[in-house]
């Protein structure tokens, strides 16, 4: 087990501006580990940097980012650390000179750039920091996890994070499910786990009810996959809209119940796979009335997931991701 215990690194607030290579605190960011981590592996395995600028100043290489970018892969396949940082030694041979300072940052791939990165999941043309929330997913390393995916939302947004960081990388766990027989299905209830608690404490208070402007979240009959609804439900909350989220598999008198209710302006039913996905459902819904008389109103039904794919049901529109399904929500809502 690494150490995990508070240890201070000056220059790792100063890296950026200092120039000199990467600092441990941006190598861990890129590496999607603790940056005692890091330091942990300096001390006991002889993985540090071949470069300091003085002082207690670390500065990481091109060729020190590679050999720990190695023992993460190792460390991921449930080697040893000792056994993998051998291997990471071994495999890098004697240490290379350091490179010119003004050349560091240019041999390493841009922290907010692409990436197709080597940890054992086809990620492909993605966002860096999936990179880092693979490698923390396959460590099945929760502190790192939660770290990244919270910074991810901070700095690009709730519907960027989704899309661009934390939805390729799920996917890409399915993937290697799905390609491995029954390996990984562990890491993929991690992540979701995850994903979900960070989405809660990311996500502003729930906003109290507007006539006509409620929005009501939930899977249809049978249907377990909340994680997408969770993240609409947070960003039509982070827009000022009212949602109502009732999570997975609600029963059909339950749902009824639940649109009678609130009255809502809009109904989203999650369907993850065409065998839970009902058009008489979805066109039931959509045929619910309340109000007085004269004055009736009825709810639009957004189809929202996969499973919707081919099944047209008129009047109600399908939108074919969270960007999309944020915009038609908000035209719904705001009429």
């Amino acid at each position: 087990m690494e150490d995990m215990s508070p240890d201070r690194d000056d220059g790792d607030h100063q890296g950026a501006s200092r120039g000199g290579g990467l600092t441990t605190g941006e190598v861990a960011r890129r590496l999607g580990v603790a940056p005692t981590t890091v330091r942990s592996w300096d001390r006991r395995y002889g993985l540090g940097p071949t470069a300091h600028t003085g002082g207690r100043h670390r500065r990481w290489t091109a060729v020190d980012v590679a050999r720990l970018e190695r023992m993460c892969a190792l460390t991921a396949t449930g080697l040893p650390p000792a056994e993998a940082a051998r291997l990471a030694l071994d495999e890098a041979g004697p240490r290379a000179p350091a490179p010119q300072v003004a050349s560091v940052r240019s041999a390493l791939p841009a922290a907010r750039g692409r990436s197709r990165a080597g940890t054992g999941l086809r990620l492909g043309d993605v966002r860096q920091e999936c990179k880092g929330v693979a490698r923390a997913a396959l460590r099945l390393d929760a502190a790192a996890l939660d770290g990244l995916l919270g910074a991810a939302i901070e700095e690009h947004g709730l519907v960027a994070a989704w899309s661009e960081v934390i939805m390729p990388t799920l996917q890409a766990v399915g993937r290697k499910w799905e390609t491995s027989g029954e390996r990984y299905v562990e890491v993929e209830h991690f992540l979701s786990w995850h994903v979900s608690g960070v989405l809660r404490r990311h996500a502003p208070p729930a906003v109290a009810d507007r006539p006509g402007a409620t929005t009501v979240l939930a899977c249809v009959p049978g249907e377990n996959h909340t994680l997408p609804l969770e993240v609409l439900a947070a960003a039509l909350a982070e827009r000022g809209l009212p949602v109502r989220m009732f999570g997975g598999a609600l029963p059909v008198e339950s749902l009824v119940a639940a649109v009678r209710r609130t009255g809502p302006a809009a109904v989203g039913l999650w369907a993850q796979s065409r065998t839970t996905a009902s058009r008489p459902l979805a066109q039931h819904v959509a045929a619910l009335e309340w109000g007085v008389r004269g004055a009736r109103r009825k709810p639009v039904v957004l189809t929202l997931g996969p499973g919707w794919a081919g099944q047209t049901v008129p009047g109600s529109p399908h939108p074919s991701g969270l960007a999309h399904a944020l915009t038609a929500v908000e035209s719904i809502a705001l009429r």
